[in-house]
């Protein structure tokens, strides 16, 4: 972990089970146990423990009580990067980034989640931001590095894709041809 960050690593938990406790604790009206900063130190945790899905759910509380905690959005949108949802992390990281345009781990987050969903023009201003604010992270210049290969491939920089290559389209028919 850097500066406070623990960085995404996209691995998928099997949300909870098997942990102590998961899902116990609850009261009667179905909110966990503990206060809003309760909730937040158990999701972090279950978030570095390996378990995103299960500290989406916190988190998500957590987020609910009090939306305006940038420190509790940038965990939901962690453990949701984590959990493999990444049009709701890329949404958490967007409200963080909008917030404080200077968090760097925030345009980050929004730079690769918005490559794990395509959009690799945003992925790489995102990340741009990101590396230009922490220019020493390399794990911030090795995803705007990932990023920037993909959109010169797509491009046809190193020539065009051959058939059977991931982003291969194959060219239109021509139906006079009869091909």
């Amino acid at each position: 972990m850097v500066g406070g960050h623990g960085y995404l690593n996209g691995n998928s938990a099997d949300g909870g089970a098997g942990i102590p406790g998961g899902g116990a604790g609850e009261d009667g009206a179905g909110l966990p146990e503990g206060g809003v900063y309760d909730w937040f130190r158990r999701g972090v945790l279950l978030l570095e423990q390996r378990h995103p899905a299960a500290a989406v759910q916190l988190l998500a509380r957590a987020a609910e009580a009090e939306p305006g905690s940038r420190s509790i959005r940038e965990a939901l949108a962690r453990a949701q990067y984590d959990a493999g949802s990444y049009a709701e992390a890329l949404e958490n990281f967007r409200t963080v980034a909008q917030a404080d345009p200077t968090d760097d781990y925030a345009q980050f987050g929004w730079g690769v989640a918005a490559a794990r969903l395509g959009d690799f023009e945003a992925s790489a201003k995102h990340l741009s931001l990101a590396v230009a604010m922490s220019p020493e992270n390399a794990h911030y210049r090795a995803a705007l590095r990932q990023t920037r290969a993909t959109l010169a491939a797509r491009a046809g920089a190193y020539g065009p894709l051959l058939p059977g290559a991931p982003g291969y389209v194959a060219p239109p028919q021509d139906p006079e041809q009869g091909v």
